[in-house]
């Protein structure tokens, strides 16, 4: 098997991209939440924000168990502020929805996005879980957000530096047809 230090394979840039276009979504819908309540664009978005915390949570946890599967022919990072930058990346990825649960079990009410029964309902509540999960989740949200405006950020500001073009690794690769039958050969479907 080939290690391919300069591209993240297929399954890895699926991931991530996927991903980014998801949680664009999801921000969307906490800042029209945020900057315009009781609208109709209000209505017709936030509705989608608890079910799709969930599948991100849950691509969270295949991403994480692919890096791990895949780490020896991952690209390794380029300094360790760009290690430290990635593992905030994920711990607030982990972190925001971890805290929505939280706060979602502690107010009582039942869960099931996109109609599968992820916590039934109780009477009353457990006020210490909704109150950290009222506090913390919209916290580290913005947090995350912020993390990920700076990482796409320095991916645009290394790509403008010929010699850390970053972004290129995870964009899809191109080469001559002999290259591509070859990385086929490989079984290059990271």
């Amino acid at each position: 098997m080939s290690v391919n230090a300069a591209h993240y394979g297929r399954v890895s840039r699926l991931l991530h991209w996927g991903m980014a276009a998801l949680f664009a979504f999801q921000f969307l819908t906490a800042i029209v939440r945020f900057a315009l309540p009781d609208t109709a664009l209000e209505a017709a978005v936030w509705g989608a924000h608890k079910p799709l915390g969930a599948l991100l949570m849950l691509l969270v946890a295949v991403r994480l168990g692919w890096a791990l599967v895949e780490r020896a022919r991952r690209p390794a990072a380029i300094n360790l502020a760009a290690c430290v930058g990635h593992l905030a990346l994920y711990l607030l990825m982990v972190a925001v929805p971890l805290v929505a649960l939280l706060r979602q079990y502690g107010s009582g009410r039942a869960f099931a996005p996109f109609g599968i029964p992820l916590m039934p309902g109780f009477e009353g509540e457990i006020e210490w879980m909704a109150a950290v999960g009222g506090i913390f989740h919209g916290l580290l949200g913005w947090a995350l957000l912020a993390l990920i405006v700076g990482h796409v950020a320095m991916a645009l500001l290394h790509r403008r530096m010929a010699d850390e073009d970053v972004l290129v690794r995870m964009l899809p690769r191109r080469g001559t047809p002999s290259d591509t039958e070859g990385r086929r050969e490989a079984g290059s479907a990271r």
